[in-house]
């Protein structure tokens, strides 16, 4: 009996490590192995066991018994995805490189460096970190740079290849799924670009070449323990087999967690030493990057990509990861092909929306990203056809939302997080989005008044065009398709002082609904305010806490 238990942190949080730990102990002395496996993208059905190929979710310690004894119901799963980035998450042991390597991993490359980047090319492999940016065209110049062709003298002849893993969008998991699922994938993917840039062989039977020593780094966000554990495993394990080493070395540094870290030239920065703080552009990375010394840098999903072109002969991948959250009925982990809909992740992988609300839009790309409504659900996914919407691809979080969502809630609460994260450098991205989230504040707050949406909107043009890097230049993405998609909203907090999805608690007005009040007295006892006064709420005492609302057997409160 072959046993996999789902051991990602989604799978823990929900109480795997036990249901693992009592598998192993059920086992013992019997022919049964109980293998750890990353998450398989199905978050909202965890835990997850699979038994010899059949799957159990959602189990306790109570179904341990019944499922050895096949007891226990079991779960279809429907997919409906094309999985290359995510190919062997929740099938192989993480921690075990004999199978990744069955699974065709670490295969010798006998390829020149220009015959890597021509397969990369061929694939019209993006990168997958947001900025869609083609993979090939990095490699080669880095590969074509040269340390005397940096701005600073050079003591040796070295490149860097960097695995950006500092995910840092609210939402977002797709680095720590892949790298606590297949940590090897990403370190296979950076063994072929260092091969492709300068000096050192991907296969243990491999040629030294002449050219820059190439060393590498994983930056990954220090709040990812288990992704570094593995990781550590990963790397020690490669260094046995002699795929790490000699020729080419990887090591790890923890991020603090900064958002703007996610731009590559203020990760180098923070690899540094200093303040994660973008530079300017150019010099680009490939010729002046960590130490002055020419860099590549890519995502996790990008490396992730990398060893299955190369076993597929430059065939495309063409695929991207997605984090579905929010108002979603099955929120977890996709991966679907490039050119499907918004509706199709919504509704056929998703499920459709939470408690079978109507669908309001999705907000992709993260907090820089951009809100669509569902009136534009058949839109499909691309780089092109979601910029056209005023949204952007971006790493990869979608954050669905259904009728109860404020769009203008929504925007301010992305624009407090980049305020946040903003490292301050220039004055268009430290003041200006801080500007537009008083505003927007304002507006939640009831206190809108005539000419704040146009003040929004040409802060958010002034903020975009002196940005220095991607954070403040997208930072305003939210307000701007909001304004564009959903502007009634905001007339009707500032000109009616009235939020129509009921969720900003200042624009909300609790009443009692006499014909309705059967006057048990409940609402009156329990009113931390003291705000209800013979069946009537006082609204100047009323805290918009929502509690007599949810205490009343007979729907006589109502909120407007």
């Amino acid at each position: 009996m072959n046993i996999k238990v789902g051991m990602g942190s989604c799978g823990i949080a929900a109480g795997a490590g036990e249901i693992f730990d009592l598998l192993v102990k059920r086992a013992k002395n019997t022919d049964s192995g109980v293998t750890p496996v990353g998450c398989n993208g199905m978050c909202y059905l965890e835990p997850i066991v699979e038994v010899d190929g059949k799957m159990y979710t959602q189990v306790s310690e109570a179904d341990v018994d019944d499922i050895l004894s096949g007891i226990k119901p079991l779960h279809e799963a429907e997919q409906n995805q094309n999985r290359i980035a995510l190919r062997n998450c929740g099938i192989i042991n993480p921690e075990n490189i004999d199978e990744y390597i069955e699974k065709g991993g670490y295969q010798p490359l006998n390829l020149t460096p220009e015959e890597v980047i021509e397969k990369v090319k061929a694939s019209g492999l993006a990168g997958r970190g947001g900025a869609g940016f083609p993979t090939w065209f990095k490699w080669d110049a880095c590969r074509k740079a040269t340390c005397s062709s940096t701005a600073s003298p050079c003591s040796d002849n070295k490149k860097y290849v960097i695995c950006n893993a500092d995910e840092g969008d609210p939402g977002a998991f797709m680095d720590r799924a892949i790298l606590e699922g297949d940590p090897h994938s990403v370190l296979e993917g950076m063994l072929i670009c260092a091969h492709a840039i300068g000096r050192g062989a991907p296969s243990g039977n491999s040629s030294l070449r002449d050219g820059a020593l190439v060393e590498g780094i994983i930056y990954v966000r220090a709040e990812y323990p288990l992704v570094i554990k593995r990781l550590e495993i990963a790397i020690i394990q490669a260094r046995e087999r002699g795929f790490l080493g000699n020729q080419f070395d990887i090591k790890i540094k923890a991020g603090a967690g900064a958002f703007v870290c996610g731009e590559e030239t203020a990760l180098i920065a923070s690899l540094e030493g200093e303040r994660g703080m973008p530079r300017l552009k150019p010099p680009f990375p490939a010729e002046k990057g960590f130490w002055g010394k020419p860099s590549n840098i890519n995502n996790v999903e990008t490396f992730a990509n990398v060893p299955w072109i190369m076993q597929n002969s430059g065939k495309a991948a063409n695929t991207k990861v997605f984090a579905l959250t929010g108002k979603i009925a099955k929120g977890g982990l996709v991966e679907v092909p490039m050119g499907c809909t918004i509706k199709d992740v919504v509704f056929n992988i998703g499920g459709g929306i939470q408690g079978g609300k109507n669908f309001k839009a999705v907000q992709l790309g993260g907090p820089s990203g951009g809100c669509i409504p569902a009136s534009l659900q058949d839109t499909k996914i691309d780089y092109k056809s979601l910029a056209e919407t005023g949204a952007i691809m971006g790493s990869g979080g979608m954050v669905v939302m259904d009728e109860s969502s404020c769009m203008v809630d929504m925007a301010r609460y992305f624009l407090d997080f980049t305020c946040k994260e903003s490292c301050g450098k220039c004055a268009h991205c430290r003041v200006g989005n801080r500007r537009l989230l008083d505003i927007l504040e304002r507006i939640c707050n009831g206190s809108g008044k005539d000419g704040d949406i146009e003040l929004l909107e040409e802060l958010s043009e002034e903020i975009k065009a002196g940005s220095l890097c991607a954070l403040g230049q997208t930072a305003p993405n939210p307000v701007l398709t909001t304004l564009r998609y959903f502007k009634n909203e905001y007339e009707d907090h500032i000109k009616n002082k009235k939020c129509t999805a009921k969720s900003c608690k200042k624009l909300l007005t609790y009443s009692i609904d006499l014909n309705k009040c059967k006057k048990c007295n409940l609402c009156v006892k329990k009113c931390a305010a003291n705000a209800i006064t013979d069946f009537v709420i006082n609204d100047e005492k009323c805290t918009k806490c929502g509690f007599c609302e949810s205490l009343c057997k007979f729907e006589a409160v109502t909120v407007n």
